[in-house]
Formats: C-alpha cells, sequence, structure tokens
C-alpha cells in the first residue's frame, strides 16, 4: 500500500510539473543512419535480418491497431524502451492521472525509421502532463 502511495504521488509530481521523461538512446551516430531505408519494402528486408523491429505508434493496450499508418520501424532496443514506457502509461491511466494519448513520429528525410517518437498524455480535469521522447536517431 506504502508503495502504491509513494508511486501515485511521484507520478502526481511528474504530472504537475509537466514532466519532459525525455528517454535517450545511447549513441553511436556513426551506427545511427537510417536515411537509406526510405520504403516499407526495405525496413521489412531489414526486419527479416534482425536489423529493425515492427512496432506500433499508439499501443494496442490503448486501442491501436496494426494498420499500415499506425506501424513503424526501429532499431533494437527501442521496442522495449517503447514497452517500459506503454507500462507507465498503463499505470498512469488505472491511477486516474491520464485519459488521453497522442503518439507522433519525427522523421528526417524519407526515412521509414522515426528519428524520434513523441508521446503526449494528459487528463481532461488535471493540471500536467507526461510527454516522454524516444531518441531513435
Amino acid at each position: 500500500m506504502i508503495k502504491r502511495l509513494i508511486a501515485v504521488i511521484a507520478a502526481a509530481c511528474i504530472l504537475s510539473i509537466g514532466g519532459s521523461g525525455a528517454t535517450q538512446m545511447p549513441r553511436d551516430d556513426t551506427a545511427r543512419d537510417y536515411s537509406n531505408i526510405t520504403s516499407r519494402e526495405i525496413a521489412e528486408q531489414h526486419v527479416a535480418q534482425g536489423k529493425l523491429y515492427k512496432i506500433l505508434l499508439f499501443p494496442a493496450e490503448f486501442g491501436g491497431e496494426e494498420r499500415p499508418e499506425n506501424i513503424t520501424y526501429v532499431p533494437p532496443g527501442i521496442p522495449e524502451i517503447k514497452d517500459q514506457l506503454t507500462g507507465t502509461l498503463i499505470r498512469f491511466t488505472r491511477d486516474g492521472l491520464i485519459d488521453n494519448l497522442r503518439v507522433e513520429p519525427e522523421y528526417k528525410g524519407n526515412s521509414f525509421v522515426p528519428a524520434r517518437i513523441r508521446m503526449f498524455a494528459t487528463h481532461k480535469t488535471k493540471k500536467g502532463s507526461f510527454n516522454p521522447v524516444i531518441e531513435i536517431w
């Protein structure tokens, strides 16, 4: 009970200050250039080789469907980060801290691999927000 109360208070503090929640990937900029992946077909080839993973932008846990506009391709390590953030969002929803979620990928050039994924979680009657960013490349 005490742990749950502390978690709720911590979440409320994050929401009350509008925490950005930025999530950084370890950067090796020489290895993280996906500008040559300019089509779904090329991205799928990289998935088959284990170099990329297909994920849903808007989580299935919140009603996201496996449709082309909700699918993106990311390098190893990113699906786990997104899963952790989704778990946090589920807890915030259960605790009544958020009731709205928007997910926006940002791309560089024509790449099918997003440079970052931004999430915007809010509550229609409560102040504050939770806005994590997954930096990819």
